[in-house]
């Protein structure tokens, strides 16, 4: 069973890389390529379709509100120049946020959270034991492994920042935005300007205080719907 996708972004070299990406990975098969947004919505309201790869910044109509606009119950990964976006993507089905330019490797972990959800919601027995979703970051001049399940939350500290797991406190020289890139969004969620937690490590929800194991976190004003929403639900 192929994984079927859409690919819709204005700008042709856009998509000719990402065509090009998925000659990788034969479970998956591109069953549109549209550079006009609203061809697209019709093509994906009217046919059978898991993932669809979109831009943000299209004439006519952008990408937010594409995604609004279409009925079917498709996940959706955003492509895009803009990072400041990634927030209000969490409000909407999105299964990832990649920021071009997209380096493979990063596309890679992109395939990798799609397979995963798709055999979860496909109900597709598979081999935990050979699953280990992580990521790298460098702690003292050496790259580290973290298992993404292990991570409790992730606390941005200016130019540095703090990847906590029951275990061990991580702090490497990287943004909160740009690590959160690496996280899958239906696992995680940003609370603070200064936080993203593991939804599934949340003890209790106290007024606008989180209890991750021992560390009580703060709940923004700003995040405070979004956050209760998602985890409450």
């Amino acid at each position: 069973m192929k994984i079927k996708c859409v690919l819709i972004d204005d700008e042709p070299l856009a998509t000719k890389i990402l065509v090009n990406y998925f000659t990788n990975f034969e479970n998956f098969e591109i069953i549109g390529v549209y550079h006009n947004p609203i061809e697209a919505l019709d093509f994906v309201n009217n046919n059978d379709i898991d993932v669809v790869f979109l831009d943000l910044q299209m004439p006519i109509i952008t990408g937010f509100e594409l995604i609004r606009l279409i009925e079917n119950k498709t996940k959706f990964v955003i492509t895009t120049a803009f990072r400041e976006f990634a927030a209000e993507s969490y409000e909407l089905n999105v299964l990832d946020y990649l920021v071009k330019p997209i380096p493979l490797s990063r596309f890679i972990r992109c395939i990798h959270k799609i397979e995963s959800d798709f055999n979860y919601k496909n109900n597709i027995k598979i081999d935990t034991l050979k699953i280990d979703p992580h990521i790298f970051i460098k702690v003292d001049k050496k790259m580290v492994k973290i298992v993404i399940e292990e991570i409790l939350f992730i606390e941005g500290m200016k130019e540095y920042i703090k990847v906590v797991t029951a275990d061990k406190i991580y702090v490497t020289h990287k943004s909160l935005t740009a690590l959160s890139e690496e996280l899958a969004l239906d696992l995680f969620i940003r609370i603070h300007k200064s936080y993203i937690i593991a939804i599934d490590k949340v003890k209790s929800i106290e007024g606008n205080r989180i209890q991750i194991n021992s560390y009580t976190l703060p709940i923004g004003r700003n995040f405070s719907k979004e956050v209760k929403s998602k985890i409450l639900k």
